[in-house]
């Protein structure tokens, strides 16, 4: 195998295991071999990482303020041409996906599958004036599913760049290959997400991301390694259960525009604070829910919050960021209300690893809920002297393999080989 480890670091930071990405590389290549016959000179090797949410919660669908991490965590493709105009993928654990890229109109059939997502993709360079053409890949992932880390924006995110190397010579930057896959999801998949997870999983660092216009989101890159003062950035999968939890997930973007409706705006960012303060008495009476109020009150000081975290960032002042982190965290807890469902009260596994974290940290590090909440994972920074004994303690609560280390990969998505 060509010789990729002097990409490791830039990918995975500083504790990867050199034989164990050997390994997994090298066994990447030979499968391609076994399923299309193409040897390795005529191979090629792509990755895509996953994305932490570091600040930011709820904000983006509302044309808020976020910042977000790529992290060590990735999709990797091993991938050749193609002489026909098919493309193949074939994802460990998953059936063979194969399109026919001649024909590109959106498929009612093909909703919520990969297929869709392939074709959205294909079409959306196409009607940029770029080229597209056959080609086949297989993948393997570690982007841990239902974690908040974007296993499937990943996976959107790497396709565009392969359709955006092999036939385009890397034309586009990391943000068109993120519009392009947002694309693909709401009009061909069906699904309404925003831009920050396939941002986050394009870009490669840290970054802040204001969606003011959100079809030309404002990036600001920010060179930060939490490790250097001494922490790591870890999360717990509390492993709870996400079925029926689309109501809550969809409640919190509604309730917000609710809000915003009354003032004759269609999200968050366009109502003035102080005219939201000063017609509260009648905003209740009108819209008769609290809780949308709440998590408006979340929204605007959110927005301040992330501002205030990347001028700490910028100034490499790692215990003012951390005091926000904290309080975004809290805020999330009490006036989003996106930490437990409201259909299953006694389901909380998020809200106990908060509170064990805090227990356990005594002040000593900070922690919040991660991503959409309701269930799956908790993000923390833990003190590097205390983050083995944290995740066994964790483990033990959670189950083995609850807690994992991230670290922030510098590299965007990209061809390696």
């Amino acid at each position: 195998m060509k010789d990729i480890s002097k990409y490791y670091k830039d990918l995975y930071g500083d504790r990867y295991d050199k034989d164990d990405m050997d390994r997994r590389y090298e066994s990447l290549i030979k499968r391609h071999e076994e399923l299309f016959g193409v040897k390795e000179d005529d191979t090629m090797l792509f990755s895509t990482a996953g994305r932490t949410e570091l600040a930011g919660n709820h904000t983006d669908h509302n044309l808020g303020l976020v910042i977000a991490g790529t992290i060590n965590l990735d999709t990797i493709a091993a991938v050749s041409y193609r002489e026909d105009s098919k493309v193949i993928v074939n994802s460990e654990g998953f059936p063979e996906v194969v399109v026919d890229i001649e024909d590109l109109e959106v498929k009612e059939e093909e909703k919520n599958t990969t297929h869709a997502l392939l074709r959205g993709i294909a079409r959306a360079f196409k009607d940029r004036g770029l080229k597209i053409g056959g080609w086949q890949a297989n993948t393997t992932t570690r982007v841990l599913k239902g974690s908040g880390l974007s296993s499937s924006a990943a996976i959107e995110v790497l396709c565009a760049e392969i359709f955006n190397n092999l036939f385009n010579k890397d034309a586009l930057p990391p943000v068109e290959l993120a519009k392009i896959s947002q694309y693909a999801e709401n009009v061909y998949f069906g699904k309404p997400s925003g831009l920050m997870d396939q941002i986050g999983c394009a870009q490669g660092g840290v970054v802040g991301i204001d969606f003011q216009d959100n079809r030309n989101p404002v990036l600001t890159p920010i060179d930060i390694d939490f490790e250097k003062f001494g922490y790591d950035l870890v999360i717990v999968d509390t492993k709870g259960n996400h079925a029926d939890l689309t109501g809550e997930y969809a409640a919190v973007p509604e309730e917000m525009k609710d809000v915003a409706a009354y003032f004759g705006a269609k999200c968050l960012r366009e109502v003035d604070y102080e005219e939201f303060i000063d017609k509260l008495p009648e905003l209740r009476k009108t819209i008769g829910n609290d809780r949308a109020i709440l998590r408006a009150i979340h929204f605007f000081n959110e927005n301040l919050r992330v501002e205030n975290m990347l001028e700490c960032l910028k100034d490499d002042d790692i215990e003012g960021y951390l005091f926000y982190v904290e309080e975004s965290g809290n805020s999330s807890f009490k006036y989003l209300q996106n930490v437990y469902p409201a259909i299953n009260v006694k389901e909380q596994g998020l809200s106990l690893a908060l509170a064990l974290t805090e227990d356990y940290l005594d002040g000593d590090g900070v922690c919040r809920v991660h991503g959409g909440g309701f269930a799956g994972t908790i993000q923390a920074y833990i003190p590097q002297n205390l983050t083995e004994d944290y995740s066994d303690f964790m483990d033990s609560i959670f189950g083995e393999g609850s807690t994992t280390v991230l670290a922030i990969r510098k590299k965007p998505t990209c061809r390696l080989i």
